[in-house]
């Protein structure tokens, strides 16, 4: 039977994890060092961490659901005790991307992140529509990349991640690279700002005099149909010509010139991840 490590078991991801590999044909040791992390794991999952040297010596998979800065530096502690031909799979790309992870060639190291439901993906499942993070109920995409190693193992890596952030709807490989644009760039170094500046604007025209409620209703609602346009999700709509007008004039006023190239600029995306991993030289 194919033995997974889950190290950071007892964490918030851990646990989502360990209750999606519970029912899975996999054997499962549970990593997690803290008091805390330990009686979460035990009470929501109903299983005892393991010792970590143990977890790793007889792992072909070992799986990290540790903080994204900490993935390098945490690999580097127990890479040593990992046995050749095993897989090493990271739940972000920033430790890899910046070039952080140990060196050791005869180990595969497989990179995945979840995409998080579709907001435009109708169901009838109330719990699927509330689930925003995914891996509970909502089905989600994954995007997968193999860093280093084999074509079997990036199947094996991959069937692990279906489960992990299961239910997963459809499963994108990409390189890492991808997966560094992706993330942090497209969505936290624009969609993430984007979401917080909407809040702002929201906010600034409730101080202003609107209703809160009529507020939240008014953005949400525009949203919807702004993003379905904008996207092709709804192709028979377009933007009105007051619309498109009041974008013209805006585009200059919040934006500066030639802002997609210094955010997706590879240098950028490469000072993000190393931000990221070392936040005390950013």
């Amino acid at each position: 039977m194919t033995k997974i490590a889950l190290l950071g078991a007892g964490g918030k991801m851990g646990v989502r994890l360990a209750q999606n590999l519970k029912p899975s044909r996999f054997e499962v040791d549970h990593v997690e060092i803290s008091d805390e992390g330990r009686a979460r794991l035990k009470a929501e999952v109903g299983v005892n961490a393991v010792a970590q040297d143990a977890a790793l010596a007889d792992a072909d998979v070992i799986v990290m659901a540790v903080p994204d800065r900490l993935i390098g530096k945490i690999a580097h502690t127990f890479i040593d005790k990992v046995k050749p031909g095993a897989a090493l799979i990271v739940l972000d790309a920033a430790a890899p991307f910046a070039g952080e992870m140990p060196e050791r060639g005869d180990v595969t190291y497989f990179c995945t992140h979840p995409c998080h439901p579709n907001i435009f993906e109708v169901t009838p499942d109330v719990e699927a529509q509330r689930d925003y993070f995914g891996g509970i109920h909502g089905p989600q995409g994954i995007v997968c990349a193999l860093i280093q190693g084999s074509e079997e193992h990036y199947a094996l890596c991959e069937e692990v991640a279906k489960i992990i952030y299961g239910p997963v709807a459809r499963s994108h490989r990409c390189t890492l690279q991808d997966i560094a644009v992706l993330e942090p760039a497209l969505s936290e170094t624009v969609g993430a700002t984007f979401a917080l500046a909407l809040r702002e604007a929201t906010d600034r025209a409730i101080s202003m005099g609107v209703p809160e409620a009529a507020a939240h209703d008014f953005i949400l609602g525009h949203l919807k149909i702004e993003l379905a346009i904008a996207f092709g999700i709804f192709p028979e709509g377009k933007f009105s010509d007051g619309a498109l007008l009041a974008i013209d004039k805006a585009k200059s006023v919040i934006f500066r010139e030639n802002w997609l190239d210094d955010v997706f600029n590879l240098n950028a995306v490469r000072k993000s991840v190393a931000d990221i991993c070392n936040p005390e030289n950013a």
